[in-house]
């Protein structure tokens, strides 16, 4: 055979799954769109259409359904472990199983009745929670994050000193607006049973807080410096993580020249500026525990 097979995997993507969990007349809610990949023993349906080892994709939809009432769920990770699990232990011919979760978040609807309404929800805008769960029935790796969480500073960033050549035309910026739309991903370092779980809600909440304090604390001289602080803030805090990687495009504001209708621009009475979507930088990094190896892959698109 001039041909032979390569990597493979199969699932079903983009499961969505709401639970509504009632506390008698207090509701809450999980939102998650969930998508199920695994990998083994493959071979034979590719070479001759056999599915003798193939769990049908419309199974695991189904099992991502009945566990969100069976087990509930606590958090995006663990519904993703023991979605994991279940798939490399309950069959022979899967060998890794890869769970890839996104999570929408609601808030309570506050309202004037003197009796507190706690089953109304608006959905939050801030950004989407992520988690990927990778499981080969061994190790266990668990790859959380976010994106599009957008942030500004309004001053205190400045960039200048810069590299000049015959096609720089970039004015230096002694104040300047800093924004940027974070996507970040962090791992942890939970490996397995043997060791103590990490609480996955705490744990978000933390590494956000950490990581916008960071943001805002930050006297930026460019967005790279930005960047390691944020990361560098949430591993000094953060013991169960030892890796975070950031893809942080510079979302710029210009200030727009109004000389033409005699009118200055100047920041220190407050300015106008234009902003642009595109072209825009991409900065990204990853920043490390000390002596640990990085294992998030540089580009964050598929993950």
């Amino acid at each position: 055979m001039p041909t032979f097979l390569g990597q493979n995997q199969y699932g079903k993507a983009e499961n969505r799954v709401v639970k509504i969990t009632r506390d008698g007349a207090t509701h809450h809610i999980k939102d998650l769109n969930v998508s199920v990949s695994l990998s083994g023993d493959m071979d034979e349906v590719h070479y001759s259409g056999s599915n003798a080892n193939v769990l049908p994709t419309d199974t695991t939809k189904n099992t991502v359904y009945a566990f969100a009432k069976e087990h509930g769920i606590e958090s995006a990770e663990r519904f993703g472990i023991h979605l994991a699990r279940h798939f490399v232990t309950s069959q022979d011919s899967i060998h890794q199983a890869r769970i890839r979760i996104e999570e929408y978040a609601w808030e309570r609807i506050e309202t004037s009745d003197a009796d507190d309404v706690k089953h109304s929800f608006v959905r939050k805008g801030q950004e989407t929670r992520l988690t990927q769960i990778t499981y080969d029935g061994e190790s266990w790796e668990v790859v959380s994050g976010l994106k599009d969480l957008t942030v500004m500073n309004s001053t205190n960033s400045e960039f200048w000193g810069y590299v000049k050549d015959k096609y720089t035309t970039l004015p230096e910026a002694y104040d300047r607006i800093l924004a940027t739309q974070v996507s970040a991903r962090w791992r942890f370092n939970w490996s397995g049973d043997e060791q103590r779980m990490p609480d996955w809600e705490k744990s978000y909440d933390q590494v956000r807080k950490h990581m916008l304090q960071a943001f805002a604390e930050t006297y930026s001289l460019s967005l790279q410096q930005t960047l390691y602080q944020m990361g560098s803030r949430i591993i000094e805090h953060r013991g169960e993580i030892d890796e975070v990687r950031f893809s942080l495009p510079n979302k710029h504001h210009f200030l727009v020249d109004l000389k033409p209708f005699g009118l200055e621009n100047d920041t220190a009475d407050g300015a106008v500026y234009f902003a642009a979507d595109r072209p825009y930088g991409l900065i990204e990094a990853t920043v490390l525990r000390d002596g640990c190896e990085p294992q998030i892959p540089v580009d964050l698109t598929n993950l």
